[in-house]
């Protein structure tokens, strides 16, 4: 079978990470599909890994803004599948007619009225609101749609009610780069306000992920007299950022005990996480958690939101709290800096918890449920796939 997939919406970030991971890890021919093309934007193309069975195709349109690219999936697309047996459209939306397509939800913003509201009136909420109404068509439409968690489920179906094409969860891998056997815990007494206990937040800063409320909890464990540090790592939108700064500037004046890195290459991020003693995670919206699936690969014992899919990833190997209370999250943060014993088991839980999500497992169960569907689709059009 030949499988066309439509990237020409993933151009960035995890995206970008995903379809690399996946066509790295995944054996097509075991399910039947001899020929994968897919079709991108230069920047996406060149990341992707040589594999006699993958063809790069490239269009201008596709290095252009979302209308260029969307003219080109509605006008486009459909002159090059031609002997395609599915279409696979990993973005979330497709606009086109041709079936069997498969698509993703990767994004639950759209979805989340109350985590949408938090952008206020600004041009990003009403891009969520647009990629509502754009996803939930296709979804709709699609003969096959993944979900990443069956939170995500529960979420996207709330507000469009379920779809008639098959539905499966196939979790994301994480890259064996952050892979590193928990360290052994030290006692609190081991650290210093010259060599701090030193906690990491890896993520975008923005309104959902509530960097601020950890900065106040950080300062509040910092003036009861606990050696603590925290490192801040991603990139940030421009009210984020100022949020931010405000905060630190109110509370760290000096630049003592928080330090901001700003956005970090994907391949130094493993760095960072094996320099840390703990993780603490606090966003309110995760489709998946992959950096918090990072976090428990990288052996850190992790302080987590208990929002959003995080429990059903993280399970009972990490301590939790109230994102939008620094009370909550200094309590989680301390109780984790005062107990070696219990750092240790739980980093060793969320570290075993972690060998269960790999690249291989996610690649092997997309392109087999690729298969089911492209053959469901065509024994109703009585079209026989020999395997």
């Amino acid at each position: 079978m030949h499988l066309v997939i439509d990237a020409s919406n993933i151009r960035s970030g995890g995206g970008v990470t995903y379809l690399v991971e996946l066509l790295s890890a995944a054996d097509p021919q075991a399910h039947g599909f001899n020929h994968v093309t897919v079709w991108s934007g230069t920047c996406t193309l060149d990341r992707l890994p040589d594999r006699p069975w993958l063809e790069r195709v490239h269009h201008p349109w596709l290095d252009g803004p979302l209308p260029a690219r969307l003219l080109w999936q509605l006008c486009k697309l459909s002159q090059q599948l031609d002997g395609c047996d599915l279409l696979f459209a990993p973005g979330g939306t497709y606009v086109g007619g041709f079936h069997p397509f498969v698509t993703m939800s990767r994004n639950l913003l759209p979805f989340d009225i109350r985590e949408r509201a938090r952008f206020g009136r600004s041009p990003m909420r009403l891009k969520f609101h647009l990629l509502e109404r754009s996803q939930t068509s296709t979804f709709r439409r699609a003969d096959g749609l993944i979900y990443l968690t069956s939170e995500a489920r529960e979420v996207v179906e709330a507000r469009m009610g379920p779809v008639d094409g098959t539905v499966t969860i196939i979790p994301h891998g994480v890259s064996t780069s952050f892979r590193e056997h928990p360290r052994p815990a030290q006692s609190l007494d081991a650290y210093s306000f010259q060599d701090p206990f030193r906690w990491l937040y890896v993520s975008i800063v923005t309104v959902y992920k509530h960097q601020w409320y950890v900065c106040e909890a950080v300062a509040s464990l910092r003036a009861q007299g606990l050696p603590i540090a925290l490192d801040l790592v991603g990139p940030s939108t421009r009210s984020g950022l100022r949020r931010l700064q405000d905060t630190v500037a109110r509370v760290d004046p000096a630049g003592e005990f928080i330090r901001y890195h700003g956005a970090v290459p994907y391949q130094q991020l493993a760095t960072h996480y094996h320099q840390a003693d703990a993780f603490v995670f606090a966003s309110s919206c995760e489709t998946f958690g992959q950096i918090l699936l990072e976090a428990m690969s990288a052996g850190l014992p992790i302080a987590c939101s208990d929002r959003s899919a995080m429990p059903e990833i993280l399970g009972d190997a990490g301590i939790w709290f109230d994102p939008e209370q620094p009370e909550s999250i200094a309590r989680a943060m301390s109780t984790l800096m005062r107990s070696a014993s219990l750092r240790a088991r739980l980093a060793r839980a969320a570290y075993d918890k972690s060998l269960q999500y790999s690249w291989e497992r996610c690649a092997n169960e997309t392109f087999a449920f690729l298969s089911r569907v492209a053959d469901v689709f065509h024994d109703r059009q009585g079209v026989t796939h020999v395997h």
